[in-house]
């Protein structure tokens, strides 16, 4: 029996290694299962989809590069969600859903208790799309939503559907990254997601590689970040017609104020150190101790196309 970790990339599966794989499932013991650009029989995806379904412990599924290639797949998958508690991150970057079969799948992704990761990119999705997606990112107050959004290389989004994102970004409390490299976005585009940032009090991480942005765009960020308060730490900018003056120079402001939250922090450490602890009693005899900020646990492996 396979455990804790499997990951096994651009490899035909026999029906017997599919067994040892829904056997860890089965126990309980894998916390990550990436079968990413993997060959597998629709038999077998389906003999996988039913015990992800009822697998306790994973928290990482990673089906990238054409894993989930069908309808009837989506479906199955669908399925899986549906019944399943445990996953926190899920990849499926590369697998040509479409919009019809986002919207097979977005039922079971909207209401899954544990789901903060999601990976989109390169899935053939558009406006349709788009919309069903921003349903994933709830209004300030709302239920929990996701905390890191990959929509990487889906060019049939227009203005409509980026407009639609930039709204619900501005809206959200709870997304920290999202990545949008290699979409057109444009100059136009890129200053409604530079609203939408500047509303935000959660975004960490934007990502504007290879989008077709300018100095014009680049300018509006650095004046965004110079003179208005800003969550983001980390923005984006390489393969695009930006002066790489411009671009450190948003990067130092980014690092400027980074620097100066943790000062301000740097005196109630010891509180928010408090509100991290918690206790596990599964040994009547002893007490364990764990840090954790919840997030981070939960992005267990990288998230390699």
């Amino acid at each position: 029996m396979l455990s804790g970790s499997i990951q096994i990339s651009g490899e035909t599966l026999s029906s017997a290694e599919v067994k040892d794989i829904c056997d860890s499932l089965s126990g309980h013991s894998v916390r990550l299962l990436s079968l990413r650009g993997c060959h597998i029989s629709d038999r077998d995806f389906n003999r996988i989809s039913r015990h992800v379904a009822d697998c306790q412990s994973l928290a990482q599924l990673n089906l990238n590069l054409g894993v989930v290639n069908n309808l009837n797949r989506v479906k199955q998958l669908a399925e899986a969600l549906k019944s399943n508690r445990s996953i926190h991150s899920l990849f499926l970057h590369g697998s040509p859903l479409t919009d019809p079969g986002l919207a097979v799948l977005n039922p079971a992704l909207s209401l899954h208790p544990s789901l903060i990761s999601l990976d989109l990119g390169d899935c053939m999705l558009g406006d349709e799309g788009m919309n069903l997606i921003c349903g994933l990112l709830p209004p300030d107050g709302a239920k929990s939503g996701l905390k890191e959004l990959t929509l990487s290389a889906n060019p049939a989004i227009t203005v409509k559907g980026w407009a639609h994102l930039a709204i619900a970004v501005a809206h959200s409390s709870q997304l920290r990254v999202l990545n949008l490299d290699y979409n057109p976005l444009g100059d136009h585009i890129a200053g409604m997601l530079a609203v939408a940032v500047a509303s935000s009090r959660s975004l960490e991480v934007v990502d504007l590689e290879g989008t077709g942005l300018t100095n014009h765009s680049a300018q509006i960020f650095l004046d965004m970040v110079e003179n208005y308060p800003t969550s983001m730490r980390t923005l984006i900018l390489a393969e695009n017609k930006i002066s790489s003056e411009l671009q450190q120079q948003i990067s130092d402001l980014l690092s400027d104020g980074e620097e100066e939250e943790e000062n301000e922090n740097e005196g109630q450490e010891d509180a928010g150190r408090e509100k991290e602890i918690w206790i596990s009693q599964s040994n009547p005899g002893s007490q364990t101790i764990l840090m954790s900020t919840g997030f981070e646990d939960s992005l267990l492996a990288e998230t390699e196309m």
